[in-house]
């Protein structure tokens, strides 16, 4: 009875320590900035013209990014993309949004690239904020011309900024309900919801939207399950449309890209106001 004791007593030990371990080390769990510091490439060397921009937000940071310009540009898209790498990893995107005849701003959050900082949730959210006002203020963009693009977690932070600003429209890519939901599905035997320090709540984003909005994500999704795309579409509000995609969290995007592109195309031509 006492081995029984004991034995029990350091499994909760051991649960109470990884659940200490989980909390205080949240943000390395979410945010991986430093897979690839360094940018690899830019736009010129795949035969873009394009412009290295300084972006500063209201609590001092500066963001590094590109505006890629497109030939007889119908829009452009606010590019936010997922939680590891930088813009350097997100050029194979230059093609689609080619196609679409979209220009393309795409920054990184701060403390990813070139970017200053330490990322945070609010500090996403600042940091997608200015990006928005480069677009309106600097650069003279009307906000009917502004499509949101956001990969996974660039996702939740594109569908944070569609409640604070009128946009164009608004497109997911693998994008998840919450960060609770996905931690939930990721560590089951943990109570998430007590302990997770960030929320991303783009679900409830989505309810409070009034822009057109387009949610891709691929039934073979190994990272944020199929169920959250479901979600979210039902959540948005009309006119929305959904695309079933196949391979995993990132692949799809590839493989699918021809499907991809002509179904966003003309979504895009269909909701966006030329100029």
């Amino acid at each position: 009875m006492k081995m029984l004791f004991n034995l029990a007593v350091t499994l909760l030990n051991a649960y109470l320590l990884l659940l200490l371990l989980v909390f205080i080390l949240q943000s390395h769990l979410l945010y991986f900035p430093k897979v690839e510091k360094n940018i690899t490439t830019t736009p010129d060397q795949h035969g873009y013209v394009f412009e290295s921009v300084e972006i500063n937000t209201a609590d001092k940071e500066i963001l590094h990014g590109w505006f890629v310009p497109a030939p007889d540009a119908i829009g452009t898209a606010l590019f936010f993309h997922g939680n590891a790498g930088n813009i350097s990893h997100r050029l194979a995107y230059l093609p689609m949004f080619r196609q679409l005849k979209l220009n393309v701003l795409i920054f990184d959050y701060r403390g990813y690239g070139q970017s200053s900082g330490s990322p945070t949730e609010t500090g996403t959210y600042a940091d997608a904020l200015a990006a928005w006002k480069y677009l309106t203020d600097v650069r003279g963009i009307p906000p009917s011309e502004i499509a949101l693009y956001g990969e996974s977690l660039g996702g939740a932070i594109a569908a944070w900024l569609a409640t604070q600003k009128h946009v164009a429209m608004l497109i997911l890519a693998s994008t998840f309900t919450s960060v609770p939901d996905l931690a939930r599905t990721i560590y089951p035997f943990l109570p998430v919801h007590w302990i997770t320090r960030f929320q991303y709540n783009t679900l409830e984003y989505l309810k409070s939207t009034d822009c057109p909005v387009f949610i891709a994500h691929s039934q073979h999704d190994e990272i944020v399950p199929f169920s959250h795309g479901e979600r979210l579409f039902r959540a948005a509000r009309e006119p929305k449309q959904f695309l079933t995609m196949t391979n995993g969290h990132n692949e799809g995007f590839i493989f699918m890209r021809e499907d991809w592109t002509s179904k966003l195309d003309l979504f895009v031509r269909t909701h966006l106001e030329s100029p």
